[in-house]
Order: structure tokens, then sequence, then C-alpha cells
């Protein structure tokens, strides 16, 4: 099956999903831009018909409310939207980070575009790390994304990544994602989200201190399971009534992964603790989870239904310590 991952640039490590164009450290905009596979412009054109009727055939006719998106070099449609439509251009995705990799110590870690050119992303370091006890340590980074087919607001994530597994985590504080979102029917303006960052990235030390608490809260196996089966079956009834092949699979192969099979489940911050146990879900969803391809997979645990289940993996861990 063809990838949705048309193409990605990345430094360091090669990613999970084992793709893209490697670059060594502290390349320039614009070689990120062609070897992400950015190096285009989202075009627009009038909606316009041709009428098939006996009276009027071959008759082209406009549509004014709508227009067409298509890529600049291959002429591919993207998408059919409003007149009121704000287009963020690939390269503008990379251009919000110039000024924070020239002067706030960020580094550019992955960019890429996803299904043709609709979605597109760059995910930067930000320098910030802490060390949970045993040595597990958690990187910070922000993941600028957007679409050009009304999927996806233009969306800047704070995001965790627990270095021993890359496990990927949005950071949330009281029980929400601390992302900006700028909806397409809005200017999409770069100083502004940072300045709303400013406040989010703020909250690292907070969001951290929490993580540290899950570290420290052990767990027995009557609390993992009862945890496993509000992640991902609801209830335990459901279970039993429903029985459905995913949902006993992703059941057993969360156990699997925190009871010593996960990447960092037996380090002394994730034995026997819900930090443990968010982080079966967490590796679950980032390079376990059923998927058409490793490309669906990326899509999903960032912007579909895999970081939603993250998402309420990461409330009911929270829940145990509350």
């Amino acid at each position: 099956m063809a990838h949705q991952l048309e193409t990605m640039a990345y430094v360091g490590a090669t990613p999970w999903h084992g793709l893209g164009n490697k670059l060594t450290t502290h390349q320039p905009l614009e070689v990120w831009q062609h070897e992400a596979g950015m190096n285009w412009q989202i075009e627009e054109s009038p909606v316009r018909f041709l009428s098939d009727s006996a009276a009027h055939l071959g008759s082209i006719h406009t549509f004014p409310e709508q227009k067409v998106l298509y890529r600049s070099d291959t002429k591919a449609p993207l998408s059919v939207v409003s007149q009121r439509y704000k287009v963020v251009q690939p390269f503008d995705v990379l251009e919000f980070y110039r000024d924070l990799t020239e002067y706030a110590g960020y580094e550019l870690e992955t960019a890429g575009v996803l299904k043709g050119g609709r979605k597109f992303w760059a995910l930067a370091r930000t320098g910030q790390a802490s060390v949970l006890k045993g040595n597990d340590v958690v990187s910070g980074y922000l993941l600028l994304a957007t679409s050009c087919d009304g999927s996806l607001a233009t969306v800047a994530t704070p995001t965790t990544v627990r270095v021993v597994c890359n496990n990927t985590l949005a950071i949330a504080v009281n029980g929400s994602a601390e992302s900006i979102r700028v909806p397409h029917n809005t200017e999409f303006n770069p100083q502004a989200v940072k300045r709303q960052l400013g406040v989010s990235v703020s909250q690292w030390d907070d969001f951290m201190y929490r993580m540290k608490t899950l570290s420290e809260r052990k767990v027995n196996t009557g609390e993992a399971l009862g945890y496993f089966l509000q992640v991902i079956c609801d209830t335990e009834k459901d279970v039993a009534n429903r029985r459905e092949l995913t949902q006993h699979r992703a059941l057993q192969k969360v156990q699997e992964l925190y009871s010593g099979k996960g990447r960092g489940s037996q380090m002394e911050s994730a034995q026997h603790t819900v930090w443990g146990l968010l982080n079966a879900v967490t590796e679950y969803v980032d390079h376990d989870k059923r998927s058409r391809s490793v490309d669906h997979r990326l899509d999903s645990a960032w912007f579909g239904q895999g970081a939603s289940l993250k998402q309420k993996a990461l409330d009911h861990a929270l829940a145990l310590v509350a």
C-alpha cells in the first residue's frame, strides 16, 4: 500500500517508523524545506463545473463560494474549501521555527508531509529535559502542524518524548492539552502563537512534577487491570459482553508492555507505577497499535484516535494520584 507519508526529513536517530531523509544537525530551513518535501506552495483556483444538460452541453460555470486548493509542483488537487479558508503554506510551518532555532536553543528534529500534501508538520526539540528516578529522561518538544483539507486546524502543541522508548505525549495541565489552535477561518499569526506558547511552555515544570508523581505512585495488580479496563475498554462489563477482537488484543498488549516487555518498563520509574501504566498505553499507540501502515499510525498518534487514547490514558493516570 502506498504511504501517506510522502516525504520526511530528520536528524539524529532513525524515527520509530523508519522513514525519511537523514540530515546532519543545524541545517538551514531551506535544506529542511527540500529534504522534507515541503518545497512547493498551495495554489488556489475558483471551482468550475461543466454542465451536461442538453441545452447547455459543454457550458462552464463557476461556484464562487468555494475554491480548489492544489499543489504548485504536481498540480494535484488537495481539497475544495470555502473562500473564507485561510491557507498556511508548507514553508510557513518551517519558518515558524526560524527565530526559535537561531536564538532560543530549539533544534528541528523532524518535518514532513502526510496524505499527499493535505497535512504537514515540523517538530523541534526545545532543550528542556527532566530526569525521573532510574535515569528515565523525558525531553521537551514543540510540534506545529496544519492541514489544507479542513481535517486539522493549525496547531502548536508542546509535547514530551520519553527518550528510552520515543513515546510521545502532549503536555496537558488541568485536564486539557496545552495546544494553541488557529482555525482556518482566521489568519495564522506566528508571533501571536509564540507569545501564547510562552505561557504554555512555562507549564513544563508543573507537568513534569505531575509525571514525577506518577513515577512514585505504586500500583497493585488489581489497580493496573482496572486502569487498563477503563482506558482501553471503558468498563469491565463492556469487555465481558462485547469481547471485540481489537479490544481484547489491545488489552492484552498493554498488559504485556506494562509487565516487562515494553521499552523502559523495567526502569525504576516504571515498574509497578502509574508512570509505567501510562507508558504502556503510549507505547502501544505509537509503536504497536494496528494500522494500515506506519504513516497511518503516525497520523493517528499525533492527530487522530491514537492522540485521543493517549489523552484518555493521561487523564486516568492523573486521577490515580489526585
